[in-house]
Formats: structure tokens, sequence, C-alpha cells
């Protein structure tokens, strides 16, 4: 009997390395999966964005640990992703399309091998998993849908028993049962976050300091960051902008009471911020700081083409969310407030003179039909058919009136909410990501209220869509959270 069960470990070894995927091989196989959520390609999408960046991190977390020697012990990860396709599919997947158009996958990786967790997500996102095969796999058909053990054989109790080995099927049974919940969550990783935001601290007091002189020295309105950086990152940054002002003071004159903005690329944004490319030299840097009184006199132009365009549709303002549109720069978004206002001059519609005023508006180029926000401001579409846009606008001024007041009032609900939160739990900081509205907000904290939480005490929580310990020791917890 012993040597029947060594024969048959060794015969396990054999097919388990058959079926073994190195980390390179993973990638490779991954590939049209990573072009299909990469957030490069959700530009005009900051929502999408934020969400695929961040399911990523930790796709990349859990493959990382699949690769380690010894792994055993894994946690179900459930993720969602944004896929660029259109078409709606027939799977079993759990899927939703975004107002913008793209698919939302959500799935639950609970694999202990490469080759499954590569198979499962390709299936997931409805992905061809023909190109595996050219790795030298021997893999079998994988049914999606289902949380099966990939192996041929199924061994007999005894074996694990006699052998001390685990059963996999029993853990994998035994973890499904089990779901994550917000003190066990905080339970396994309260030490964790403890020693990163200690290691943090001196870091975060020099980027205070960093940031409150640069703002003084330039007398700037804010300085802020696109993405959510580490603070060494942001130090390094802060760094190189008060070398600029030591170097070449003459050239910031002219920022007086402006926001700088660190993001991917230099300009003005559509907003008026001032925006420096994190990647650019300070020769870049210059020539932005150089060229912002041609800056101050576009942004004008722009201002008063909003002002006209306004006039035009009954007195409802034209406004720009930087939460809610993409990054544009002042040039793209004079360019699309210059194309709608030649369409709608041409067209004449008959909005009564103020008819609409107290309405908000934003424009976006990468849609074709009007809708209303939650928050009570037309996304209006800049090729959208005049007539079109008139009915929509009269069929929904009232209802658009209502979002707006209950909009103010959730914005102060909200508001109560995290200061009441942030007393009660002794929280150092209390914040959300862009991507969670405020109602999802107010839910979130209503419910911890309820909740007795010591472990918060000290610590910075992020409310966001998933269970995370950032590398600076912030907390992020879904606002679903169970």
């Amino acid at each position: 009997y012993f040597i029947r069960l060594c024969l048959e470990k060794i015969l396990l070894q054999c097919i388990l390395q058959s079926r073994t995927l190195s980390g390179a091989d993973a990638i490779n196989a991954l590939r049209p999966f990573y072009f299909a959520v990469h957030p490069d390609f959700f530009g005009q999408h900051p929502k999408e964005r934020e969400v695929n960046e961040n399911s990523l991190k930790r796709l990349n977390g859990y493959l990382e640990n699949l690769q380690k020697p010894g792994f055993r012990s894994f946690k179900p990860t459930q993720l969602t992703f944004y896929v660029r396709e259109r078409e709606p599919n027939s799977s079993n997947v759990q899927e939703s399309f975004s107002a913008s158009g793209f698919r939302a996958v959500s799935f639950t990786l609970h694999t202990r091998d490469l080759l499954s967790t590569v198979l499962d997500i390709l299936n997931s996102c409805s992905l061809s998993t023909e190109h595996v095969q050219s790795l030298n796999v021997n893999s079998q058909p994988h049914k999606e849908g289902k949380s099966t053990v990939n192996r041929p054989i199924k061994w007999d109790k005894t074996y694990y028993s006699f052998t001390g080995f685990k059963d996999p099927e029993e853990e994998l049974e035994q973890a499904q049962r089990v779901e994550t919940t917000l003190i066990s969550w905080l339970d396994d990783n309260e030490a964790g976050a403890v020693k990163k935001l200690k290691k943090s601290l001196p870091l975060r007091k020099e980027l205070e300091r960093l940031k409150f002189e640069l703002s003084h020295q330039l007398q700037l309105s804010d300085i802020r960051w696109q993405r959510s950086w580490g603070i060494a990152h942001r130090c390094s940054q802060l760094h190189s902008l008060g070398r600029l002002v030591q170097q070449r003071p003459e050239v910031l004159k002219n920022v007086k009471g402006r926001t700088v903005v660190f993001t991917e690329r230099s300009g003005m944004s559509a907003a008026g911020h001032i925006m420096l490319g994190t990647m650019d030299v300070h020769h870049h840097w210059t020539k932005i700081f150089e060229r912002l009184p041609n800056y101050y006199k576009l942004q004008k132009r722009l201002l008063f083409l909003e002002d006209r365009i306004s006039q035009l549709l009954g007195g409802i303002q034209v406004i720009y969310i930087e939460e809610l549109q993409p990054l544009l720069t002042l040039e793209e978004y004079y360019e699309t407030l210059d194309s709608f206002y030649n369409k709608l001059r041409d067209s004449r519609l008959p909005f009564h003179p103020r008819s609409l005023r107290g309405l908000q508006m934003i424009l976006e180029s990468d849609r074709y039909a009007p809708s209303l926000h939650e928050f009570g401001h037309f996304t209006i579409p800049t090729v959208c058919d005049p007539a079109t846009l008139q009915w929509f606008i009269f069929a929904k001024a009232q209802e658009a009136r209502e979002n707006l007041k209950r909009k103010e009032e959730m914005m102060i609900t909200e508001k109560e909410l995290i200061d009441t939160s942030t007393e009660k739990f002794s929280l150092d900081r209390l914040y959300k990501e862009p991507s969670v509205s405020s109602a999802q907000m107010i839910d979130c904290c209503k419910r911890l209220l309820e909740e007795s939480l010591p472990y918060l005490q000290g610590m910075h929580l992020c409310i966001s869509h998933f269970y995370s310990v950032l590398q600076d020791g912030d907390l992020c917890i879904p606002w679903n959270w169970k």
C-alpha cells in the first residue's frame, strides 16, 4: 500500500509538471486580455479606467502569489473589468454594460495554478484560449463557470489522511463557503497596514511641508494629483517643481491663484488647471509656464463660447466636471465647444430666453444619445441632432431640477456622515475613490456607523470597490462590504 502511494505521488507530480505554466508563459497567454482591459485605452472613460487599473493590480498580485515557492493557502479574489467589446455574450459570467457602452465582467479567481487561472480569465472575458495550446501545455478544455479542480484523477480521501497532504477539493469548497467579511479582513490585514502606515508617516509629513511651502511661495490655489501615486512618488514630483522654482523663478510669475495638477501630460486642462506631466523634464514644464499668458487668453475665449451656447439653449449652463469627464486640454475642449456652437447657431432652435436657467449640461464627444445624470446635469453628445436635443431637454427639464435638488441634499448628508464616521472611529482620514458615487458612500457610512471597529483608530480609510492595503498603509474596503 505504501509503495502504491509513493508511485501515485510520483505520477501526480509528473502530471502537474506537464500542466504547469511559467510566469512568462502566463503573461504571453494573457496578452489578449491585457490589451482588452488596459487602462491606457480608456483615456476618455475615467471611471472604467480606474476600475481596470485597480483590478489589474490585484490580478498581478494574485499571479505573483501563485509563483511563490511553497504557496498553499489562498483566498478567492473577485475582480471586475470593463472590456472594450460592445457585443454581449451568452456566458454565465456576471456582466453588465456601463453607460459608455463597455461590457463590465465580474469573476472570482480561486484556482491554485497559473494554467487554470489563465483559462479562467480568458473564458470569463469571452476571449479565445486556442493560443494557449502554442505554449506546449497539455490542457483539457476548460468548462466555463464551474469551480472544479483542474486535474485528471480523483484521489481517495485515505491518500490525504495517510500522507498529510491537503485535499485541494476540500480546501476549495471551504474557501468558497467562507465569504470575506469586513471584520475578518481587518483581522488579517490590520497589522500589515499599521506597519506600512507608520513607515510612511515621515514621508507624509514631508509631503505636507513641501506642498505648503510651494503653495505659499507660488501663491497657488491648490496642488493635486490625477492618479493615486504613492507618497514617495508625490514627494519626488514636488522636489522637482521646487528645483525649477529655484532655477527659473521668473517663469513662474503667472501661476498666482492657479491649481497645479501632476498628471500624464503637460498643458492646461479644460478646467483651467496647470498640468505638469510626470514623465516630462524641466524643459517641458518651463515651456508650459512660459505659455500661460496665451492659455489665459484662450480660456477667456472659451468662457465666452460657453456663454454663447448657454444663450442659444435658454440659459442652461455649460459645465466641465473633472470627476466624470475625460481629462481634456484647454485646446481640445475649446474645439469641442466651437464645433457644438456652430451646429447650434445654424439650427436656430426655438428656446425661450432664460427658460432653462438653473439647469446644467456637459458635452461629450464619444456618445450618440443625450442622457440625464442622477446628479441633475444633462450629458449631451457633440454630434446630437438639434431636434432630438430640444425634445430631450424639454422632456427632462423638471426631472433635472429635482435631481439637482436631491444632489445638494445628498452632498450635505455625505459630508455629515464622513465627519461622523471619522470622529467615531478616530480615523486620521476617510475618503472615497472618484468611481464611488455619493449614494454608495452614504450607504457605506451608515452601515459602518452601526459597527464597533477599534481596528480603524488612526488609520486612513478609502472607500472603494475592493479590499486592499495600499503601499503607504491606506485601507481600501468595498462600499458594499459584508
